[in-house]
């Protein structure tokens, strides 16, 4: 981050920084603002905000993010066509979207509050800090009892079985778009802003994604992206939550040779031998379960 070229922005309590000054008075209308989240690069701003003990989570596009080196008007346009995406996604294992506004210089979507933190909070605990601090939410999250973390897979599996039935593609889905409750033990899906309809073609070489997660024809021109890169991004997960991420060693696996057999078969470089679908995964996946 260039600090020399950044404004310092405070909004209550709270400051942030961003390229140049922005109008935050609509933001200030609605509640305290008691978090601010301003290093994505996704050219999104994001707040919690509480007005009569009441807690909300705010995505903003508009500003001059520190991170961002695109076009504002375009993080405005990707989000405004991600309302679509939740209202048809949306699902109880899904952020609950409440409403969405335009202000003067950008766009607003408004959360229902999860007491969940974030399983890649790049931005507190960039790597190593994500694996070996105590206090990173990862760190935390891998420490828990096997049955825990078993449990947050089986609803991000449903989630992903209830998208493709919605003809979905899980685009730049990884462990930051993981949220877990750990006073709870409760896990919820956010930031599925890129997700696409099918058909759908990669038309950029590179696919907006982690590549810890991304199958390999998100990296291919002309590539189609279906259902079987779905399954591959499931199998990612698995192994990054009960695994040794990208070592896919049994050595690292947490859980039954069953269930490692499952995942190693979705993760497959060759995708005519994965899974056709994530439904037919998760099918699999229950089955070893119950071995």
């Amino acid at each position: 981050m260039d600090t020399k070229s950044a404004v310092t922005m405070r909004l209550g309590e709270m400051s942030f920084q961003l390229k140049e000054t922005h109008d935050f008075n609509w933001l200030q209308h609605m509640g305290n603002v008691f978090a601010v989240f301003d290093q994505q690069d996704s050219g999104n701003l994001c707040f919690g905000i509480e007005k009569d003990g009441l807690k909300k989570f705010v995505k903003y596009a508009g500003a001059k993010t520190m991170d961002y080196e695109g076009d504002p008007k375009e993080a405005i346009d990707r989000l405004k066509k991600s309302v679509e995406i939740y209202e048809e996604l949306a699902h109880p294992h899904l952020v609950n979207l409440e409403r969405h506004f335009q202000v003067d210089q950008g766009y607003v979507l408004v959360f229902e509050w999860f007491p969940g933190e974030c399983l890649h909070s790049h931005w507190s605990f960039p790597p190593p800090a994500k694996y070996e601090d105590p206090e990173s939410p990862f760190y935390r999250f891998k420490h828990l009892p096997l049955p825990f973390k078993l449990d947050s897979l089986q609803i991000i599996y449903e989630l992903h079985v209830y998208a493709e039935r919605k003809h979905f593609v899980a685009v730049d889905f990884y462990d930051g778009s993981i949220m877990h409750d750990f006073h709870n033990n409760a896990t919820k899906i956010c930031d599925i802003d890129l997700y696409k309809k099918k058909p759908f073609t990669n038309t950029m070489g590179r696919l907006w994604g982690s590549t810890r997660f991304m199958s390999p024809e998100e990296f291919e021109l002309g590539a189609v992206i279906d259902e079987r890169t779905n399954v591959f991004n499931m199998g990612a997960v698995a192994f990054c939550l009960v695994g040794g991420e990208l070592d896919r060693s049994f050595e690292k696996w947490e859980a039954s040779k069953e269930l490692y057999e499952v995942a190693s078969c979705a993760v497959e470089k060759d995708r005519n031998k994965r899974f056709g679908s994530v439904e037919e995964f998760l099918h699999a996946w229950n089955k070893a379960l119950k071995r």
